[in-house]
This record gives C-alpha cells, sequence and structure tokens, in this order.
C-alpha cells in the first residue's frame, strides 16, 4: 500500500502534467519526468502485487514473487527475469518454448524473441507505442542472448556480499536503468511521434530542473528502501530493533493514510 499510494501515486502528479506539456519544457525536467514514471510504474505495478501476496497470505497462501528488485539487473536479461515474472515465465512456458525457444539455431531464437516481446507490447494495448517498446526490448535482450550472456546473473544478487556494489557492478545497474528509463517512453507517450520528440527535447535543450523537483525526495528515498531489503524480498523492514521496526510502521501508516485523499487506480487496470 505504501509503495502504491505514497511513492506511486506521488509522482503521477508530477508525471502527468510533464508528458502532457513536454514541448513547453526544458531537458532537464523532461528527464526527471522520464525518472519519475520509471518509479511510478515500478512502485504501482510491484505494488499491486505486494498487496495481492499480503492479502493471499492471510489465508494462508503463498504466492510467487512478483517483481524481485528490478531495478537493481546488471544486465537486461536479469532484469526479465526480476520485472514482471508472472507475466514473462507464462510468455516464455507457452509461447517461447513451444514456438522452439533457444534450441532449433539463432534465426530461429531471433524470431521468437521478437515474437514474444511485440506479442508482449501488443498485450499492454493496441497502440503501436506499445509495439515500439516491445521492439526497444527484443532487440535489448536480443543483444544478451547472441553474446550468450544471458544465464550469468541467475541465482545472486548485486553487492551480495556486502552493503556497497563495486564500480563494475554500479556501471552495469546504472547501465541498465538507463536503458529501460528511455524505453518507458514509449510506453507513456500517446504516440510514436511524441515518443521520438520527447527523447530530443530532452537531449538538445537540457538546463538544470527547478520546478517539478520534489519528487526526488520519494525516488531516492525509495531506493534506499529497496536496497536495504534486497536480500530478503519477503521480510522488508528487517530490523532488529522491534522500536525502530515499529516506528517504522506506524510512520508509513501515517503516511498512507495522509495520501490517501489522492484518486489514482492502478495503471494496470487499462490493461
Amino acid at each position: 500500500m505504501f509503495k502504491k499510494i505514497v511513492i506511486a501515486d506521488s509522482l503521477s502528479l508530477s508525471v502527468a502534467p510533464i508528458f502532457e506539456n513536454y514541448t513547453s519544457l526544458n531537458g532537464g525536467e523532461l528527464l526527471l519526468g522520464l525518472i519519475y514514471f520509471s518509479f511510478q510504474i515500478y512502485c504501482d505495478f510491484s505494488g499491486y502485487s505486494d498487496i495481492a501476496i499480503g492479502t493471499a497470505k492471510m489465508f494462508g497462501i503463498e504466492l510467487r514473487s512478483n517483481f524481485i528488485f528490478p531495478y537493481f539487473s546488471r544486465d537486461f536479461s536479469e532484469f526479465w527475469r526480476r520485472w514482471h515474472v508472472s507475466l514473462s515465465s507464462w510468455f516464455r512456458d507457452y509461447i517461447y518454448i513451444p514456438l522452439g525457444g533457444s534450441k532449433k539455431g539463432k534465426w530461429i531464437t531471433i524470431r521468437n524473441i521478437f515474437i514474444i516481446f511485440i506479442i508482449s507490447g501488443f498485450w499492454h494495448g493496441a497502440n503501436f507505442t506499445f509495439i515500439a517498446w516491445g521492439f526497444v526490448h527484443a532487440l535489448l535482450y536480443l543483444v544478451i542472448v547472441l553474446r550468450n550472456k544471458n544465464r550469468r546473473y541467475t541465482t545472486s544478487i548485486v553487492a551480495e556480499n556486502g552493503m556497497i556494489p563495486s564500480i563494475k557492478e554500479i556501471f552495469q545497474i546504472s547501465s541498465t536503468f538507463f536503458t529501460v528509463m528511455i524505453s518507458w517512453v514509449f510506453f507513456r507517450s500517446n504516440t510514436i511521434t511524441d515518443s521520438f520528440l520527447y527523447l530530443k527535447k530532452m537531449m538538445i535543450n537540457f538546463d538544470i530542473p527547478i520546478s517539478y523537483s520534489s519528487g526526488l525526495v520519494y525516488v531516492i528515498f525509495f531506493i534506499m528502501c529497496d536496497w536495504l531489503n534486497r536480500k530478503d524480498e519477503r521480510n522488508p523492514l528487517n530490523i532488529s530493533s522491534i522500536y525502530v521496526r515499529w516506528s517504522s510502521y506506524i510512520l508509513m501508516l501515517l503516511l498512507i493514510f495522509g495520501h490517501g485523499g489522492q484518486k489514482n487506480e492502478f495503471i494496470y487496470f487499462q490493461f
């Protein structure tokens, strides 16, 4: 509930006006809008998944994890093992593997990758922007597969033996997040033309953003929370002190009720 109501819904207050008025804003503001949407959609999607998992657990039903800290992925294949696991595993099991997967040669593999990602885009809506989003992801994923690097990070997590990632891991996480973030332009924009104009204006008219910068507080706070919990996804706020832990719970509840006046439906309701 905290992810959805406090983080996602608060960021949406900046995302909507930025994308609706992108032609009149500078590049720094457009970059902020793109960063905000990246975390809005993550907290919105993973928030509803966590609500379902938590509700089911109250009835003794264990549901699988659906979002496993995807923005800490070190390459694009790891991202798709961590992002929307239920959907991506369904496409893998019922479309990709029946079509031959990666077992019938390079060209069949390339064909199958484009099929599942374009279908994934089309599944989100009958709009060319979603198809473009799927096409971009297919290209990015294909680079990893053709280099036989798509199985590098199947069991380990970033900074597995400590709290600070290595320089290499910081570069990997940053580059993966940047490419994913750029692809979200197509997902959020109304048309393909809007997508390219948004990216172009973001690059050629970059100024230090002043307006809309308040959302960075939510983004930074959420990244810190996600990082601290990345080793135990089912046990958030794993703090030894009972006083600190319960103080955190109470603060979260107060923030949830304090933000409860915003009426934003789940993004996924449109799909």
